[in-house]
């Protein structure tokens, strides 16, 4: 990933006003799309990565299974596909479930959020130029993560968390970001 890749600019609504290279919109700026992918395996635990040291935003911060940019002309869906493969090499058969957005703000980085969930997953090859070290979690040891060292992980997961929580309530302890379970 380079400062050079050309994404999509999109206004309040979400909706293409322009392109610009990565670089041009994270100096400027400007409103942008994202989709992150939670990935759990049938055991329903969550697969959390701790982004690369040579990350330009949150370098060795913990986030969701997988995440990216929306290249130029590109759909949600097919960003998400590929950033499964491109980071984790999951080539996912079975379609993805869709589970929610957020809004561009500053916790996303002026990224429009599309949040998706991947089940089943047998195991991850994470790329190790975008990731340090990952691990598969319980709900609570997550949540419990969460309230001790919230600064460990990405503004965006949080906020995802947070809209999680929000959507469906504060819940039992369980399925903290969107199971459905």
């Amino acid at each position: 990933m380079t400062g050079s890749e050309v994404l999509d600019v999109v206004d309040r609504n979400d909706a293409v006003i322009g392109a610009a290279t990565r670089a041009d919109i994270h100096r400027r700026g400007l409103r942008h799309r994202a989709v992150h992918i939670l990935v759990y395996n049938s055991a329903e635990q969550l697969y959390v990565q701790r982004r690369s040291l040579s990350k330009d935003c949150s370098p060795g911060l913990w986030d969701t299974s997988a995440a990216g940019h929306v290249d130029r002309g590109e759909s949600y869906e097919h960003a998400a596909v590929r950033e499964l493969e491109e980071e984790l090499g999951i080539c996912s058969a079975a379609p993805l479930e869709y589970l929610f957005n957020i809004g561009a703000s500053a916790e996303t980085g002026l990224e429009f959020v599309r949040v998706y969930r991947c089940a089943g997953a047998a195991g991850v090859v994470p790329d190790p130029a975008e990731i340090m070290d990952g691990r598969w979690l319980e709900d609570e040891e997550l949540r419990r993560w969460l309230r001790d060292d919230p600064e460990a992980f990405t503004a965006s997961f949080r906020k995802i968390v947070e809209q999680f929580r929000v959507d469906n309530g504060p819940g039992d302890g369980a399925d903290p970001v969107g199971t459905g379970k």
